[in-house]
């Protein structure tokens, strides 16, 4: 249960580091190797690029974007947990955009020297298989 809060709360600081534009904190919740699925078949590695991706994303977005968590379920393995979570996001153009604002996300997170980093965030969940 203390791994749910820890990863809970790290999620929500994330969130908030991607709300208020603050992508160099951003990245620091990252593997060096994490990979970010931006949209279905395009993805960034790395922090770098997850960095820069997440400026794009906000830039459609028009600088507006606010990811907010729902019902999650954790799953742990040893030093590996997967996060099933409703994943809802707003934005002053969320009618505009073509992609579901309401999502069913998946993120793994790995124990990397006594600290948990995400290593795979992946918004869109299962519906890559559409």
């Amino acid at each position: 249960m203390e791994i749910e809060k820890e990863i809970k709360e790290l999620i929500k600081k994330a969130d908030l580091a991607i709300k208020e534009e603050r992508f160099d904190d951003l990245v620091e919740f990252y593997s060096k190797d994490a990979i970010l699925v931006i949209k279905p078949g395009t993805y960034a590695r790395g922090k770098k690029e997850i960095k820069e991706a997440f400026i794009r994303i906000a830039k459609y977005f028009k600088n507006s974007i606010v990811p907010t968590q729902g019902k999650m379920i954790f799953l742990e393995a040893g030093d590996t947990v997967l996060v099933l979570s409703q994943t809802f996001l707003d934005s002053k153009n969320k009618l505009e955009s073509e992609y579901s604002m309401e999502r069913k996300a998946t993120y793994i997170y790995k124990k990397i020297n006594g600290k948990w980093l995400c290593s795979i965030d992946n918004s869109y969940g299962t519906t890559l298989l559409d």
